[in-house]
C-alpha cells in the first residue's frame, strides 16, 4: 500500500492518477471534509497532519509514504511552519520503527537561489530567503534526523495542468501583458508535473536512493523572458507588452495582496515574500546526481509542457485565448 499525503493538491493529484494507472494500491490521507473525486480504487484515510490525528491508522499496511502535502501560501508566518515542518515531524514520528519507505517532497526554496548564477548542487549550503523556504528546510532536517534512510526530492518551479500559481502569470500573458520586476533577466529551473511524478516514483522504488537528496528538474534552465514569449506564442499573441515594475512597486503590490488575503481569510499566491523570491536573478539547480544514480531525466521540453498546460486550462475554462 502506498500512502499519499497532499493527494488533493496540484502535484499530489497527478501522482495519485499515475499510481492508479500503474495498478498500485493507493491510500490518500485527507482532512474530514468533502474531497475531490479520486479514481475509484483509491482508499481514503481521514485525519490531520498538523495535529497528528489519524496518522497512525493511515499508515497501517503501508510500505511507501509519498509526502507531498505542504503549505505554499499562508495568512501568517506560523502557518508555514505548522503546515510544513510540524506536519512533517508528526508524520515522521509515526513512521519511525515501521518498515516504511518515505519519499519527502521538499523544494529548491529550502536551499535558496544561486548567489552567482551557477546551478546549485545537492550539497550546497542552504540559505532560504523566505519563511516558506525556511519551513521546508526545517522539515528536511527533521526527516534526516529521525528517518535517515528517507529520500528527499527538491523540485524547483513545477508547472502543468491544475496548477493555480503559474496560471496567474499566464492569465496576464493571455491579455498581451508580460510582468517583470526591473533589474535584468532572470533564470530558473523548471519541471513539468508529469516528469516530477515520474521522478518521485523512481525515488520510491530505487534501493540506491535510500538516505539521499535529489534535485528533480529539467536539465535546461529557462530565461523568464523566454518562458513568457513561448506562452504568448502558443496562445497566438503576436505582440506582448512588457511591463517592468520597479522593485518598490512590486513590494507595494505584494503588501496590498497580503491585506486582501487577510480581509478575505483566503491566502493568495502574491505576497512580499514571493516578490523577494521573484526578484532573484537565478533559481537554478543541478540535475546530474539524479540522472547518474537513478537514470531519471525530465524529458518534457518547455514548449511541449506549456502547450499541454495551456490546452488543459482552456478546456477547463480557467483561461481564455
Amino acid at each position: 500500500m502506498i500512502l499519499v499525503t497532499g493527494g488533493t493538491g496540484f502535484i499530489g493529484s497527478h501522482l495519485v492518477e499515475r499510481l492508479c494507472a500503474e495498478g498500485l494500491p493507493v491510500r490518500c490521507f485527507v482532512r474530514r471534509k468533502p474531497s475531490p473525486d479520486f479514481p475509484p480504487a483509491v482508499e481514503l484515510a481521514y485525519g490531520d497532519l498538523a495535529s497528528g490525528v489519524g496518522i497512525a491508522s493511515a499508515l497501517r499496511g503501508a510500505s511507501v509514504v509519498m509526502h507531498v502535502a505542504g503549505v505554499t501560501k499562508a495568512l501568517t508566518t506560523a502557518d508555514y511552519y505548522t503546515g510544513n515542518s510540524l506536519a512533517t515531524e508528526n508524520l515522521v514520528c509515526s513512521i519511525r520503527g515501521r518498515p516504511i519507505r518515505l519519499v519527502h517532497v521538499s523544494s529548491l526554496a529550502a536551499v535558496g537561489p544561486s548567489p552567482d548564477g551557477t546551478a546549485l548542487s545537492e550539497d550546497a549550503k542552504p540559505h532560504p530567503l523566505t519563511h516558506y523556504g525556511r519551513s521546508k528546510l526545517e522539515a528536511e532536517r527533521v526527516v534526516r534526523a529521525l528517518l535517515p534512510d528517507a529520500v528527499i526530492a527538491r523540485p524547483p518551479v513545477v508547472y502543468g495542468p491544475r496548477d493555480t500559481g503559474v496560471l496567474q502569470i499566464l492569465k496576464s500573458i493571455s491579455k498581451g501583458i508580460v510582468l517583470e520586476i526591473s533589474g535584468g533577466e532572470r533564470w530558473l529551473s523548471l519541471i513539468y508535473v508529469k516528469d516530477l511524478v515520474e521522478g518521485l516514483m523512481i525515488l520510491a522504488y530505487s534501493p540506491q536512493t535510500e538516505g539521499r537528496t535529489y534535485f528533480l528538474a529539467h536539465p535546461q534552465p529557462v530565461a523568464w523572458s523566454a518562458f513568457c514569449l513561448e506562452a504568448a506564442r502558443i496562445m497566438g499573441r503576436g505582440k506582448v507588452r512588457v511591463l517592468k515594475l520597479p522593485v518598490g512597486a512590486a513590494y507595494a503590490a505584494g503588501w496590498c495582496a497580503e491585506m486582501c488575503s487577510r480581509l478575505t481569510r483566503n491566502p493568495g499566491i502574491v505576497s512580499r515574500e514571493k516578490v523577494r523570491e521573484a526578484r532573484c536573478r537565478a533559481w537554478l539547480c543541478e540535475t546530474r546526481l539524479a540522472t547518474q544514480e537513478t537514470g531519471f531525466e525530465a524529458r518534457t521540453p518547455l514548449e511541449a509542457g506549456l502547450a499541454e498546460t495551456l490546452a488543459w486550462y482552456k478546456e477547463a475554462g480557467w483561461l481564455k485565448y
